[in-house]
């Protein structure tokens, strides 16, 4: 048997952070920083393919280069605003909602707090705890604190990480910026004649390089999730290019 280190636990003391498979981690920071990992890598992608289909599209169209910055500015900047303004709207109405629940579950648990005690035995119940291990389960939960116990086991809701919706908001405009940021510098890194190639070669990089990142973060193949979004890239900017040819208005 081993034996515990100066000041901390055993090897074998099932509360050792050191248990963990290497690599991992399971505490709820940790979680909530995948979670806006991945919202940031989606914003991103997002920024990418609306702002090369609109370049590719414009750039089709027209030479000139004045006439195509001006697309790249707005489409970066009205993308963004309206990331930002989707993003706070969404979360504001989550949020609200979770505050509604948590005020709910508060007036039930100082009305009828037997019959609360007996929810939460019976959840864990169903978790498959035997009857007196769910109820001794419930009663030191409810001792410690009743109200995140119930928000935890039959909402899953903490009320300490309810998620801003200005930060949120904030952090969608950033992505996007970022994502739109690379077809725009194709742009203008390039000359006229390679306007449409530099996009298309920069986008499909960038689209291989997000893809990577959101299967490393989520442990899904990386090469299915490249995939899709190589092939999504490809079809939006070739979309936009055959309505740009339609509205062919090119400079001479």
């Amino acid at each position: 048997m081993s034996t515990p280190g100066p000041g901390g636990p055993s090897a074998s003391d099932p509360a050792d952070p050191r248990l963990t498979h290497p690599g991992e981690r399971h505490d709820a920071g940790h979680a909530g920083k995948l979670n806006w990992l991945r919202a940031g890598v989606l914003g991103a992608n997002d920024g990418i393919l609306s702002q090369a289909g609109l370049l590719v599209g414009v750039a089709s169209a027209t030479a000139n280069t004045s006439a195509i910055l001006t697309a790249a500015v707005a489409g970066l900047t009205a993308g963004a605003a309206s990331m930002a303004a989707g993003e706070y709207v969404s979360v504001s109405s989550q949020r609200d909602a979770e505050r509604e629940l948590i005020a709910k579950e508060a007036r039930e648990l100082a009305e009828d707090p037997d019959i609360e005690l007996a929810e939460l035995t019976a959840i864990y119940r169903r978790k498959g705890l035997s009857e007196q291990t769910a109820a001794q389960v419930a009663v030191e939960l409810t001792e410690n604190d009743a109200l995140s116990a119930h928000l935890d086991a039959e909402l899953h809701i903490d009320p300490d990480e309810l998620t801003s919706p200005v930060a949120a908001a904030v952090a969608s405009a950033i992505s996007f910026v970022v994502g739109s940021a690379i077809p725009t510098l194709a742009i203008i890194l390039s000359s006229t004649s390679w306007h449409i190639a530099a996009v298309v070669i920069a986008v499909l990089v960038a689209l291989v390089t997000t893809g990577y990142l959101s299967a490393r973060l989520t442990d899904a193949p990386r090469g299915r999730a490249i995939a899709r979004l190589v092939l999504f890239g490809i079809v939006t900017m070739g979309i936009t290019y055959l309505i740009g040819r339609v509205f062919d208005t090119t400079v001479g």
